[in-house]
């Protein structure tokens, strides 16, 4: 049965999405010897695929993997950085970070740190990151100052960033520390560097930013153990249902 050829290079774990299709603009990909291009339909069944001059094989599709990582700062959220900065990938054991097709689901910004769920199931990243399925995500912030109430209400109801209006944020104060505030903040969207961008706009800079939570998953949870910086488990069981479960309903 014929797919699009990004579509089957994330069912069969090699790429996410977006990275198949960078590798097809790439020239790594060929079907049946000829370059392939983005959109191009295949039969696995039929056709024979390569990325970087080896057959991929239904056969060889690896078992699926789901993991929870803490993000330390200076660490990018890639699965390489052409600066050589350390990536998401070099914190996990060589068996994990090669050959596995292991890939972070969306990105925290390298002075982040916090939740990151790493997976070679490229249709749940597809799923996960696209805008419409609205999975919420948890942080705790640090800004400068102390911003007021109104400010905290414009915050909630959205700011214009490149034009276009951020969606409505759960937005509370936690405490107030000398000249810092700690709020925790619920996004369902995750725009580039979004709650830096939005709280330098409203005047209140970023001092520290951490993600405590991606939906129902939490970095620290009950029964499980404290998941230090650079550290990474497996989801459980419910976790790995809940994410399917988020597809299927378009959100937590």
């Amino acid at each position: 049965m014929e797919a699009r050829l990004q579509k089957v290079l994330s069912q069969w774990g090699v790429a996410s999405r977006r990275q198949a299709e960078e590798m097809i603009r790439q020239s790594r990909v060929r079907i049946n010897g000829t370059l392939a291009h983005v959109g191009q339909k295949v039969d696995p069944q039929r056709d024979t695929i390569t990325v970087d001059g080896n057959p991929i094989a239904m056969s060889e599709r690896p078992a699926s993997i789901y993991l929870l990582l803490n993000k330390p700062v200076g660490v990018v959220s890639t699965c390489d950085d052409p600066q050589g900065r350390p990536t998401v990938l070099d914190l996990l054991p060589q068996e994990l970070s090669s050959g596995q097709g292991i890939h972070p689901v969306g990105r925290l910004d390298v002075e982040s740190t916090g939740a990151l769920i790493l997976t070679n199931d490229g249709e749940l990243t597809y799923h996960l990151t696209h805008p419409r399925h609205s999975i919420s995500k948890t942080y705790s912030v640090f800004v400068e100052g102390h911003p007021p109430e109104n400010v905290l209400e414009t915050w909630r109801q959205g700011v214009m960033l490149d034009g276009r209006k951020t969606r409505r944020a759960l937005v509370r104060v936690i405490k107030r520390l000398g000249n810092q505030t700690s709020l925790e903040i619920v996004l369902k969207e995750g725009r580039n560097r979004q709650i830096r961008r939005v709280a330098d706009i409203l005047g209140y800079p970023v001092i520290k930013l951490h993600r405590t939570a991606i939906g129902e998953i939490k970095l620290h949870s009950p029964g499980q153990a404290f998941l230090k910086e650079g550290s990474y488990r497996s989801l459980t069981d419910f976790e790995i249902s809940n994410l399917h479960l988020s597809i299927s309903i378009g959100s937590y």
